[in-house]
């Protein structure tokens, strides 16, 4: 085993990866810097560069003494953040929400896609496998989010979670603190839009079944691809397509409003299973569906990168081919109005698919619109309890 150090200068988010050549037809050797199998069995990332933060990047790379098999394996950590606050503000018009909870840092579910990847950069963390195993808690965000809603002047609008990390990802089910939220956005009547993989969702069925019968909550099942393999892949602890399907199924016979989201939509790669996600998700019960367009900011990129050219090869150039021609010939675009959707003939004939199939499939014909005006203080509810 060996590394190199070298001074981090800034970010080439579109150069080659390392001993990597993108032009069409030619041979693409692996990294030289991708992390052995048996180091990161069950996750998605295969590097973990250094943050971008930090003054020198270090990566470790194999000197053929076969040693780096013999380093051990990631696994998960989570530590406890004292989080100051809990509700995020927003001010993107991409958006359709100005405020966000994410009761976790970093996510188990490993997508390789993550645009929220590059967030573990001011944790001087990396975006890679760090993002996937070294987590962070947050089990004050109940009692935090109870004083913010307590105060004086405060507004209520829905709030998201699953914004940036699953809200459901697998250590929810030890932690419990994506449901001790919801139980004080319940005693708030304040409503909350989900958005989530997991099927683990469903154990909170109790709270958001009441919620729905006030108009306080809608849930979204991200569903990629159908592709079980690929979703293997590609979002390794997230749960099953078939699992997410049957997530949906549960939700809307619960009454509660659910929807699917194609997120994202990856050229060549999964943009040819549109249509039949949206039936699926239909046939489940689903009333509402949306999209969003593969995004690689950041550290994003060359993760993305490596493991398409380790999973895929034989893809890899078209899949980037198409996405730049939607991305004005990079990577990706921060650009609002266009970073979600893309520009150009490839992206207009996928948004015109997703228009033509939802019309077809009588989604989103009425679009749900959560109740605001039931809101009630926590604090002024404390104070009645005492009468």
């Amino acid at each position: 085993m060996a590394s190199t150090e070298t001074q981090n200068v800034g970010s080439h988010h579109n150069a080659p990866l390392a001993h990597e050549s993108y032009m069409a037809g030619s041979v693409l050797p692996r990294n030289r810097y991708t992390i052995p199998d048996t180091r990161r069995r069950g996750h998605g990332a295969g590097l973990n560069p250094s943050s971008r933060f930090e003054t020198f990047s270090r990566d470790v790379f194999d000197d053929d003494w076969q040693t780096l098999d013999e380093l051990p394996s990631f696994k998960t950590e989570v530590q406890v953040e004292n989080a100051r606050t809990i509700i995020s503000k927003n001010t993107s018009p991409d958006l359709h929400f100005d405020r966000s909870i994410n009761p976790y840092r970093g996510c188990e579910h490993g997508c390789i896609y993550c645009y929220a990847r590059p967030t573990h950069a001011y944790m001087g963390l990396s975006a890679g496998l760090d993002f996937e195993t070294k987590l962070f808690a947050k089990p004050g965000a109940a009692k935090l989010l109870k004083q913010a809603l307590s105060k004086k002047n405060y507004e209520a609008r829905p709030i998201a979670m699953g914004t940036n990390t699953d809200p459901y990802q697998p250590i929810e089910k030890k932690w419990r603190i994506t449901r001790e939220i919801l139980e004080v956005l319940e005693q708030a009547d304040h409503p909350v839009a989900i958005v989530t993989k997991s099927h683990l969702v469903t154990r909170d069925i109790d709270i958001l079944e009441r919620m729905a019968a006030k108009n306080l909550v809608r849930v979204a099942i991200s569903i990629t691809t159908l592709d079980r393999r690929l979703a293997r892949a590609m979002e390794p602890r997230a749960a099953a397509p078939g699992l997410r399907l049957k997530t949906i199924h549960q939700l809307s016979e619960a009454g509660i409003p659910t929807s699917v989201m194609i997120g994202p939509v990856i050229p060549a790669l999964s943009d040819h299973e549109m249509e039949r996600i949206l039936e699926s998700a239909k046939a489940a019960g689903a009333d509402e569906a949306g999209y969003i367009l593969l995004r690689l900011p950041g550290e994003v990129s060359p993760i993305f990168r490596d493991w398409l050219l380790r999973e895929y090869p034989d893809r890899y150039n078209r899949v980037l081919e198409l996405l730049r021609s939607m991305r004005g010939g990079k990577d990706y675009n921060a650009e609002f109005g266009e970073r979600m959707r893309g520009e150009g003939p490839y992206a207009w004939q996928i948004g015109r698919r997703f228009e033509i199939a939802c019309k077809r499939l009588k989604l989103n014909r009425d679009r749900h619109q959560l109740n605001s005006e039931l809101f009630k203080s926590p604090l002024n509810n404390a104070q009645l309890s005492l009468f």
